[in-house]
């Protein structure tokens, strides 16, 4: 299935397997998936098309300065909390560490060269189906980051983007796919699970960034079951999620206003 082998764990011992992947779900993007799934059938079911709807990411939680920089950053670390808890439930005494996961130090360069090449692909057709989506009224309007800038807003807009990089990829393709390997899963059946959760929890943004993000689950998860490889995936999420937090307000007022 990728470059690692992994066995599958005899039939006594998956069931415990299913409970930790249930839990690690739970604490982590499948409880995302079941609130944006809620979210959608309420946004869609009011008297207000999709289209003149919004949500807001990385929004300010406090009017005082630096209660906000501390509520933001502390959510940001609670979010990383399941990535730690992954990355302790598949750590290997044997080095790499955390090759279970698809992670390694040996080619960073080559990584991110490629996973530069990967943002470029998945960016840009990432935009059009949200344009698209907003012309046909499937998706509402994305405010990717608040109003209030201080010294700190940048930064911590790049820490959100770190921790949605390293959240989605490790656990719903690192950590998900080497246990579901290890339940006998077939290589396709991982690849679209992991995919309908991905764009799942992004219903809450409309249908269009369901459709968006489930090709990108199912292009990402083709390629790491080709290549065994994580660290292209994170960095690429980190990529395009800076560009959209940082660059947002730009990209709207240039390209959206008329929309």
């Amino acid at each position: 299935m990728s470059q690692q082998f992994v066995a599958v764990v005899p039939p006594v011992e998956r069931p415990r397997l299913r409970v930790e992947i249930f839990i690690v779900l739970g604490l982590s993007l499948g409880l995302s998936a079941v609130y944006s799934i809620i979210n959608i059938i309420d946004l869609s079911t009011r008297d207000v098309p999709l289209s003149q709807q919004s949500t807001a990411l990385n929004t300010s939680q406090s009017s005082r300065q630096v209660f906000d920089f501390l509520y933001q950053v502390v959510g940001i670390l609670a979010d990383l909390v399941p990535v730690a808890l992954v990355a302790y439930l598949l750590w290997r005494a044997a080095r790499p560490h955390l090759g279970n996961l698809g992670i390694d130090g040996r080619r960073p360069f080559r990584d991110s060269g490629w996973a530069l090449v990967l943002a470029l692909v998945i960016g840009v057709p990432g935009i059009l189906v949200y344009i698209v989506g907003r012309h046909l009224g499937l998706t509402v309007t994305v405010a990717a980051s608040a109003g209030d800038t201080y010294w700190w807003s940048i930064p911590v807009l790049l820490l959100s983007a770190a921790r949605s990089g390293l959240q989605e990829e490790v656990i719903m393709i690192g950590y998900l796919y080497y246990r579901l390997q290890q339940l006998g899963w077939g290589r396709w059946k991982i690849i679209v699970f992991s995919a309908i959760i991905r764009g799942s929890y992004h219903l809450y943004q409309g249908w269009g960034s369901f459709v968006g993000n489930l090709a990108m689950g199912i292009l990402f998860g083709w390629l790491y079951t080709r290549y065994g490889r994580l660290l292209p995936f994170v960095i690429a999420h980190f990529v395009i999620d800076a560009a959209i937090f940082v660059g947002y307000p730009w990209a709207a007022a240039t390209f959206l206003s008329n929309l």
